[in-house]
């Protein structure tokens, strides 16, 4: 019995063998080809556990796993010229799948990184077409969504000749080069100089219109003013004359002494005004006395002078 375990414990490890060569796992994020002698037997694309023939060290059946998700595939710092001469400095990206297994295995050998190679030669191209046939602002407007879906299109026959299907196609960055970026400076500080100027110059036209309205306003209302004014003062003097020829025809002589004395009062100010006038003249006929206004009676004639005094 014990001279057989070693055989037992052999056949066991041929067993075990064989099981670990026939069997291959495939999981949700991946799909299988098998190979025998080289050629595509199946695809699996289900989860799961499937068997093959062993040996594959013998190429007798052999498995090649491929990639069931979504990759992406970036392009970045692609300097692309659009219509009108400038340039602009592009990163975008793909997301495709592998949708065709047996002809990314005859194509590209199932080689991920061929299949890029290949694919970011035609996306750098298709994204140069679609910059060139467009003005420089496409890329900064709306149109940008549909410049995505036109490379996605260009793209799509080529992707298909290697097996892949492109899910989307997105353009994440598209910035001036540092001397376009200059030019478009200058020229929109141009404009924007322009414009300013524009609106300075309405503004001085504005309040030229606005000074001149307020100027002729100034006019018209200190004319009226002094309209009024010179209308109400004379009818003033009127009711002043009014009042004085009343009052003179009711008292002449105390309208006449109250005209003097409003003469004296502006005459003689404290404002230094000398005057020479005769004692005797009409304008003083108030500061005398009462009895100074009769004349004096002249002597006798021939009255006997005072005798003189021894």
């Amino acid at each position: 019995m014990s001279n057989r375990l070693p055989i037992i414990g052999v056949f066991a490890a041929i067993i075990l063998f064989l099981i670990w060569s026939s069997i291959f796992v495939v999981n949700e994020r991946q799909q299988v080809i098998v190979l025998r002698f080289g050629e595509i037997v199946d695809v699996k694309t289900e989860p799961g556990i499937y068997f093959k023939a062993p040996f594959s060290m013998f190429e007798a059946d052999n498995v090649q796993v491929i990639e069931d998700r979504v990759l992406r595939l970036d392009l970045d710092d692609i300097r692309v010229q659009v219509s009108g001469g400038k340039f602009y400095d592009v990163d975008a990206f793909i997301a495709y799948r592998i949708n065709d297994a047996r002809k990314f295995r005859s194509t590209v050998s199932g080689s991920v990184e061929l299949a890029e190679q290949r694919l970011r030669t035609r996306f750098d191209a298709a994204l140069r077409r679609v910059y060139g046939v467009r003005g420089f602002e496409a890329a900064l407007s709306e149109e940008r969504a549909a410049m995505m879906r036109e490379v996605r299109d260009q793209l799509q026959p080529d992707a298909t000749s290697l097996g892949l299907e492109i899910q989307d196609v997105r353009i994440r960055r598209t910035d001036l080069t540092q001397e376009v970026s200059q030019q478009t400076f200058d020229r929109m500080k141009a404009e924007r100089l322009a414009e300013a100027e524009r609106l300075r110059a309405r503004g001085r036209e504005a309040a030229q219109r606005i000074r001149a309205r307020a100027d002729r306003e100034v006019v018209e209302t200190v004319a009226e003013a002094q309209k009024e004014s010179e209308i109400l003062r004379g009818e003033g003097e009127a009711q002043r004359s009014a009042v004085f020829a009343n009052a003179f025809n009711r008292d002449p002589e105390f309208f006449d002494f109250y005209r003097s004395m409003s003469a004296y009062g502006t005459a003689l100010n404290a404002d230094g005004t000398t005057m020479v006038l005769s004692p005797e003249s009409e304008f003083f006929r108030y500061f005398r006395s009462p009895d100074s206004n009769k004349a004096t009676p002249a002597p006798a004639a021939g009255a006997a002078a005072p005798a003189a005094s021894n």
